[in-house]
């Protein structure tokens, strides 16, 4: 059974991230979304939350799980008995990235493969630091994340600017 792990910080869940998810989804057999405890970044919704919100997003796909986890991804994945890697890739500069952390991974975990879905042309410039920037300055961001997102992030905003509006 061929499984894979897509993780990331998913800080928020965006309509690319969903993208990516979905075509993993037809590709494997199973495909656990896996949300990063990253210490370096500042994220505006806890773990928990992502959680809740890529569960109830993915409830959908029934060979889809969510879960979180805290370390090195490839060693997580060694815990789990998976040993496909999903990395969605918008612009060349992420592949650049990428394939980079790909390398560094292959020599952590020669048994772990690397694969890369490009988005959709409509999600390369959609970046879940764009959306956060622009609900701060209470732009819409509709367009980019899901309705229920998009009210838990104008609210987490506000509540994080200190006004109830």
């Amino acid at each position: 059974m061929a499984k894979a792990l897509f993780p990331g910080s998913f800080d928020p869940v965006t309509y690319g991230h969903l993208d990516v998810i979905r075509r993993a989804a037809r590709i494997f057999d199973t495909l656990e979304v896996a949300v990063s405890v990253n210490a370096a970044k500042s994220p505006i919704f806890s773990v928990e939350e992502r959680v809740e919100m890529l569960a109830e997003l993915v409830a959908d796909i029934p060979n889809v799980s969510v879960s979180s986890f805290c370390g090195v991804t490839v060693e997580y994945m060694k815990s789990r008995g998976v040993r496909a890697l999903v990395r969605g890739i918008r612009t060349f500069s992420d592949f650049e990235y990428e394939a980079a952390l790909a390398n560094a991974n292959r020599r952590l975990a020669p048994d772990i493969e690397t694969v890369f879905i490009m988005s959709g042309t409509e999600y390369s410039f959609v970046s879940s630091r764009m959306i956060r920037e622009l609900a701060q300055l209470e732009g819409n961001v509709t367009a980019f994340v899901p309705p229920s997102v998009a009210e838990r992030l104008v609210a987490r905003v506000r509540e994080l600017n200190g006004s109830g509006r």
